[in-house]
Parts: C-alpha cells; structure tokens; sequence
C-alpha cells in the first residue's frame, strides 16, 4: 500500500513523501480542547483558532496516541463505527490527518511518538 503524507520540516514546511510505512499521530501540546456531545472543539496555540471535529475526526483525535500506527486507528475505532471499507477510510484519515497536522492540531510521524512533558487539556 502506498502512503501519501507530510512531513513537518522546522515546524514550518510540509514536503509530501510517498512511502510504505506505518503512520502514528500524536495531539499537539500546543492545544486545548473540550468535547461537546459527539464532536470535539479545539483551539489550535498556532493562530488561536478554534476547530469543531465531527464525530469521525473526533474519533481519529481521540485515538491519537502516539503509540498506535493510523492504519490500526482506522480498523478498530472507526471501521467498527461506520459502515465503510478499510482502504476507503485509511485514505480519507490520512488527508484527515494531514489537514489537522497544517493546523497544528495533530503531529505525524512514521516512528511512534513520544508523550510530551506538557499534556494536551482536554475537558468534558
């Protein structure tokens, strides 16, 4: 399976690379947010601007942990809750996740990521 994704470059520049990796996302610390019903709100520290997540997206934020490659992410969280094909939904979380990624709401990587010393704020 060939992987389109984009690649952070001093926290600036995204250079788009093809590969066969595995992909694992992490929430910025540089971000707070609250869930409302089945949606998340998300205020993002580049530009202060605020995110609502729909309940798919929410679900691909929720699960960002770093540890868990996207492909396992789609599989268990979202095919299981949606009525949609794994290649489908795997494709549409990548651009997902690199849309997040541009806002600064999420981070990608092709190697798990580390918890970071500041956690994400997240309220009910």
């Amino acid at each position: 399976m060939r992987i389109n994704t984009w690649v952070l470059i001093n926290n600036q520049q995204f250079v788009k690379l093809k590969m066969n990796k595995k992909l694992y996302l992490a929430r910025s610390p540089r971000i707070a947010a609250r869930r409302l019903g089945e949606e998340m709100l998300v205020m993002s520290g580049q530009g202060s601007t605020l995110f609502t997540l729909n309940p798919t997206a929410t679900i691909l934020w929720q699960a960002a942990d770093g540890a868990t490659p996207l492909d396992e992410i789609v599989e268990r969280r979202i095919c299981s809750e949606f009525e949609v094909q794994p290649e489908e939904a795997l494709r549409d979380a990548e651009a997902l996740a690199e849309d997040l990624a541009k806002h600064g709401i999420l981070l990608i990587s092709e190697e798990p990521i580390p918890k970071p010393v500041a956690s994400v704020q997240e309220s009910r």
